[in-house]
């Protein structure tokens, strides 16, 4: 089971990294979106998959007398949710926003800082 999860956090960052390399944002942010779901997958992955009794020591005892689930991998995900989530919902009003102001989602078009009709700085002395 883990060794079909390692490759399906692999084909997630796979296509992340495709998507984050196009001109357009919104294929960005799709690949933004899936770069946070493969590594909430890899830090579940990585906590080892097993089905154990819930972390709970009973009372009286300072250790567990059984193999119990590892609790911190599961905090680690929850908090990888909410974080890339909040990125997500930044970079999505962000892009729409500039979708406002200039019209397109191709990044090349997007150059408001570099006008076209300006003259090259010189190359040499």
């Amino acid at each position: 089971m883990e060794f079909v999860l390692s490759l399906l956090v692999g084909a997630y960052f796979i296509a992340a990294v495709y998507l984050m390399l196009s001109r357009y944002v919104v294929r960005l942010l799709l690949g933004v979106a899936l770069l946070g779901n493969g590594v909430n997958l890899l830090i579940f992955t990585a906590g080892r998959l097993t089905h154990e009794v819930p972390p709970v020591i009973p009372y009286g005892e300072q250790v567990p007398q059984t193999v119990t689930a590892n609790p911190l991998p599961q905090a680690l995900v929850l908090t990888a949710i909410v974080i890339a989530f909040s990125i997500f919902a930044y970079l999505l009003v962000l892009a729409m926003r500039a979708y406002q102001e200039l019209g397109t989602d191709d990044t090349d078009h997007m150059r408001v800082a570099e006008p076209v009709d300006t003259p090259r700085p010189p190359t040499g002395y």
